[in-house]
């Protein structure tokens, strides 16, 4: 398993308490003390958590405008997680190719989610890369037989 991997899986299990508890306080130096990992696993993981967390109220309109049928609040906690660490990586982390953010993010819910999640997680982020002009490079490069202007 690649460190950014293991990164994204731990960045996940700390998002999903967040969004449960509202907040990081009382529980995330035990979540970290019970987790010792590679210095990099650990800091790529923590640059997801913040990002998500400082960016969550653009993220989760990004996957509200994304998500036909769905709202955010109705989705999975775990596929939501991974949405927003995924919607993160692609508008925030440029030197991550968009393909390999959209297949790490179907990965890490296959690990964590039910068996619709994959392709669930897949047909937003496939919706967000192709439509978000933000996202107009990392499209070009994830899905070269899309067109733009």
């Amino acid at each position: 398993m690649s460190l950014r991997r293991k990164s994204r899986e731990l960045a996940v299990q700390v998002l999903y308490q967040w969004d449960v508890h509202g907040d990081t306080s009382g529980w995330m130096d035990d979540f970290w003390e019970q987790n010792k990992v590679h210095p990099e696993v650990r800091a790529f993981a923590d640059q997801l958590v913040h990002g998500v967390i400082d960016h969550a109220e653009e993220l989760d309109r990004v996957l509200a405008h994304s998500a036909e049928n769905w709202s955010v609040s109705r989705m999975a906690i775990t596929d939501r997680t991974v949405l927003r660490v995924a919607v993160y990586e692609l508008l925030y982390l440029p030197d991550i190719p968009g393909r390999v953010t959209l297949n790490e993010a179907i990965e890490v819910v296959k690990l964590f989610g039910d068996e619709q999640s994959g392709a669930f997680v897949n047909g937003i982020l496939d919706r967000i890369l192709r439509e978000d002009p933000r996202l107009q490079a990392k499209a070009r490069e994830a899905m070269p037989s899309v067109a733009h202007d």
